[in-house]
């Protein structure tokens, strides 16, 4: 059997292989190490690199760079373990779409709400609107959706399905989401990114939390990559108030509620997606990401 139809199986006994475990220290090194080392030229050097590349900001090139790593480490593995054809079924798994409507409720809804709570703790949730005119906030939705989403190509692309075929969706979470909040440590010591003003203990618990809530998510889509960008989105927007870090507290209890209600699929492997690529045979036959 091909390891691209041993990838596409679909099943809770589904095991990390020797191949997968090489693919993931892979994608974990591959990804720390080109955002890494690109902050580190930033803060090595931040003259010269202001002077050939603008002002740091989100939507300066490098720094673009650096986010897109996860994604572009995701590609390259997928590319040479599966070949062209792996990559065109791993992009299929973007049109992974159906889960049950609660879960789109709270994708929608409950992700701002969060952001709302938290921001009425703060005392931050009656500021004014962050933009004047109103259609500012166009341009500002597509920076959010084409630049922070894109790592999910990575984390919840690669690193989860291989995660789940050795833990159960719980522990698979949280590895992930501690790898997840350690990578962005260089977004800290960077002055003119968003995180540069937060706290990071709080940033890393609710990156964990994060993790957590979008498993249950991703499994529920079987194995979508669309999801976990809708939902990376929803956590950046633009529009929500600034909650942090009480936003920290709201996610934490969500997450704790997700396990609470969902705790038979997040302590078994019972429907725990473990494809990286797609093919559309595998919705007819019942196996797969269907």
């Amino acid at each position: 059997m091909s390891d691209m139809q041993t990838a596409s199986t679909h099943s809770p006994e589904a095991k990390l292989t020797p191949a997968d475990k090489r693919m993931l220290i892979w994608f974990v090194a591959l990804a720390f190490a080109f955002t890494w080392g690109i902050a580190a030229l930033l803060i090595a050097f931040p003259e010269p690199m202001e002077a050939a590349f603008g002002e740091l900001s989100y939507t300066n090139p490098v720094f673009i760079l650096a986010v897109y790593s996860p994604g572009f480490a995701a590609f390259g593995l997928i590319w040479r373990r599966f070949g062209i054809g792996g990559v065109g079924g791993f992009l299929r798994r973007l049109t992974l779409w159906r889960m049950p409507w609660g879960w789109w409720a709270f994708l929608i809804i409950g992700i701002p709400a969060l952001f709302y709570v938290a921001a009425l703790i703060k005392g931050t949730a009656g500021d004014p609107f962050p933009f004047d005119p109103w259609y500012g906030l166009l341009p500002a939705f597509a920076t959010a959706l084409l630049i922070g989403p894109i790592e999910e190509f990575g984390w919840r692309g690669v690193a989860l399905p291989l995660l789940q075929r050795r833990y159960v969706p719980l522990v698979s979470s949280l590895i992930l989401g501690v790898i997840w909040a350690t990578w962005h440590i260089p977004a800290f010591l960077l002055s003119g990114t968003p995180q540069s003003s937060w706290s990071f203990p709080a940033y890393f618990i609710a990156v964990i939390a994060l993790s957590v809530i979008i498993t249950p998510m991703f499994n529920a889509a079987k194995g979508s990559i669309l999801i976990p960008v809708l939902f990376h989105f929803q956590a950046n927007g633009p529009a929500w108030p600034d909650a942090q870090p009480w936003d920290t507290v709201t996610f934490g209890i969500a997450a704790v509620l997700v396990v609470l209600f969902n705790r038979k699929l997040m302590l078994t492997r019972e429907g725990a997606a473990t494809d990286l690529v797609f093919e559309p045979r595998d919705e007819r036959m019942g196996t797969g990401a269907a």
